[in-house]
């Protein structure tokens, strides 16, 4: 990609983070969409829950990426904090879907993150971008995240939809929460342990969002999850062997339950689900295996 102006809206959480120094160390300008005053030119303020954000400050950006939203993870899904996961991701992608519209120029490509939560439950079932949304919370939250981009599409803008994993990676998400649990030895399988996690080392998740990026052919849903998803029984044997650490201690799932909540069923839910268009587009992971994601976390 030659030097271009990117917007990036999450800039501060785990994936934004690690993008925003990959295109700045390429030498690309990188503005940041902050929820405080912004503090110089290459900060834009917006409040994406109440889905406000000046179309004025991404004129002259050639690409937008919205990986922004409340995390999944971070608490149990209580009533005001699924309708905080739904209006961040919603309403912040519509208001930057019609800013974008707006434009005289508008960006060339939007890259809006999505979850490959769209998929629900899959059991032993492996699922490509083909397959139709599950059905929940968190499928319908997907469903409802990708329309929000409407605006842009319509306009004519190149729009992709990032179906990420979960991502390997020691500063946050899923596996922020496992390392040190390993790490210190508590590590084990979750239920008994026979679902299927699909997940994605962070540098092939900025990689496969830099591709998307990059090749004007891209457009719709793409699954950023490595190419072989395995069960959270393997995916503990391997992160024992990896860290070498012992793997004996198991969560039942009555427990996870208990103290997740509606999220355990996430935890607990099965999702064999394969980055096909990704593949075919030619993209080259460079940490396919969990054994490779985990030693490059």
């Amino acid at each position: 990609m030659e030097r271009t102006r990117i917007a990036v809206a999450g800039a501060s959480g785990l994936i934004g983070s690690a993008l925003a120094r990959s295109l700045t160390a390429d030498g690309h300008e990188v503005v940041r969409l902050v929820r405080r005053a912004a503090r110089g030119p290459l900060e834009l303020r917006w409040d994406p829950e109440k889905g406000q954000v000046d179309a004025a400050g991404l004129a002259g950006c050639d690409a937008v990426v919205n990986v922004a939203g409340a995390g999944v993870g971070d608490r149990r899904w209580s009533d005001a904090y699924k309708k905080r996961i739904h209006d961040s991701r919603v309403h912040g992608t519509a208001a930057l879907a019609r800013a974008v519209a707006s434009l005289d120029e508008p960006p060339r490509v939007f890259v809006n993150g999505s979850a490959m939560g769209f998929y629900g439950e899959t059991g032993d079932r492996v699922v490509d971008e083909s397959a139709p949304a599950g059905s929940g919370f968190l499928p319908e939250l997907c469903v409802e995240w990708e329309a929000a981009a409407g605006p842009a599409q319509k306009a004519g803008v190149r729009t992709a939809f990032t179906r990420t994993g979960l991502v390997v990676a020691r500063g946050g998400g899923a596996w922020g929460k496992l390392f040190p649990l390993f790490t210190a030895g508590l590590g084990g399988r979750m239920g008994d342990g026979s679902q299927y996690w699909s997940y994605i080392a962070l540098h092939d998740e900025v990689a496969a969002i830099r591709h998307l990026l990059d090749r004007d052919d891209l457009s719709g849903p793409f699954n950023l999850t490595a190419p072989e998803p395995l069960t959270n029984r393997e995916i503990t044997a391997a992160m024992g062997r990896v860290l070498h650490r012992p793997t004996l201690f198991a969560v039942p799932a009555p427990v996870l339950r208990t103290v997740l909540g509606e999220m355990a069923g996430d935890v607990l839910g099965s999702a064999r689900v394969v980055p096909k268009r990704l593949l075919e587009s030619g993209f080259t992971f460079a940490f396919p295996g969990i054994e490779d994601a985990v030693r490059a976390a």
